[in-house]
């Protein structure tokens, strides 16, 4: 095997630049979007969270001793309480009330800011926390770009169901031109599906890359979705109206500049590049890039 100059291979190369733009990108995120006077915030799950919680902490105790954040689930409960954060289920989140802000990480993101998340098992609670603010910011590193969804995440889409309902979910999936859902299974040397924080199942549905209504090769809204060609936001109603299904790992529809309540999507996204770039890109399509130290 080859090494660099540093004695790393290149795989430990890679490794070590991926982590760095993940750094990058959530110091980005945290400075453009955590404003002092913020008192509630959401902290999501995955690799890239742990840096929007050091990028957060790093800001000190005089920024955020007012604030309360809001776990996804036991990753970010143990990040925000090593940080020395104040930690608050989302269930004690004041009637009325909603989140400032929301950091959470992202499967595969593609050019209109929909996003697929549920590769860790979390995807029904970080779509609460998600909805729960006013705005919601996607961090995430280059390979989670992608044109379409679909594309550069071929695991498929994740979709949180009841056990008793699994088998007929996936014959569902198959009718409607999934190709080769699976239940997820648990951890090596463990019998049987992985079990959520909920209790329950995880399927894993692959579709064809995912389509936009003004994709000039199919104008017609899907009705019938043959040979699972779907635009997004069809699958996503469709999926979420299946019996047994509890949360879709599909995060589409509106940002928060558009609802005032209840946004699935980012207002904006931050990849860490490869070059050590941060591109951050807009939910109205601009993108810019950023050098970070």
């Amino acid at each position: 095997m080859s090494t660099s100059q540093s004695g790393l291979s290149p795989e430990e190369e890679l490794l070590k630049r991926v982590e760095a733009s993940k750094r990058k990108a959530a110091y980005k995120a945290v400075k453009d979007y955590l404003d002092p006077s913020y008192k509630r915030v959401g902290i999501g799950s995955g690799s890239t969270v742990v840096y929007v919680v050091e990028a957060i902490a790093a800001l000190g105790p005089d920024v955020t001793s007012g604030m309360i954040f809001y776990p996804t689930g036991a990753q970010s409960e143990e990040l925000i309480e090593t940080a020395g954060l104040t930690l608050q289920p989302i269930n004690k989140l004041p009637s009325g009330q909603q989140l400032d802000v929301a950091f959470d990480g992202a499967d595969e993101v593609d050019t209109r800011l929909n996003l697929i998340k549920g590769g860790g098992a979390c995807l029904w609670q970080e779509k609460i926390v998600a909805t729960a603010a006013k705005k919601f910011v996607c961090v995430a590193d280059y390979r989670k770009l992608s044109p379409r969804l679909g594309i550069a995440w071929q695991k498929g889409i994740p979709i949180e169901v009841l056990p008793m309902a699994a088998p007929r979910v996936l014959d569902e999936l198959k009718r409607i031109g999934s190709e080769n859902p699976k239940i997820r299974l648990g951890l090596p040397g463990k019998a049987g599906a992985i079990v959520t924080d909920n209790g329950m199942w995880i399927i894993d549905a692959p579709f064809p890359p995912l389509m936009f209504p003004d994709d000039d090769e199919k104008r017609e809204r899907v009705q019938n979705a043959e040979n699972g060609v779907w635009f997004v936001d069809d699958l996503a109603d469709h999926l979420i109206k299946i019996p047994g299904v509890a949360e879709i790992g599909l995060f589409s529809g509106k940002n928060g500049q558009e609802v005032a309540t209840g946004a699935q999507k980012p207002v904006a996204a931050y990849f860490g590049m490869e070059d050590g770039k941060v591109q951050r890109k807009l939910a109205d399509g601009h993108v810019q890039f950023f050098w970070e130290p």
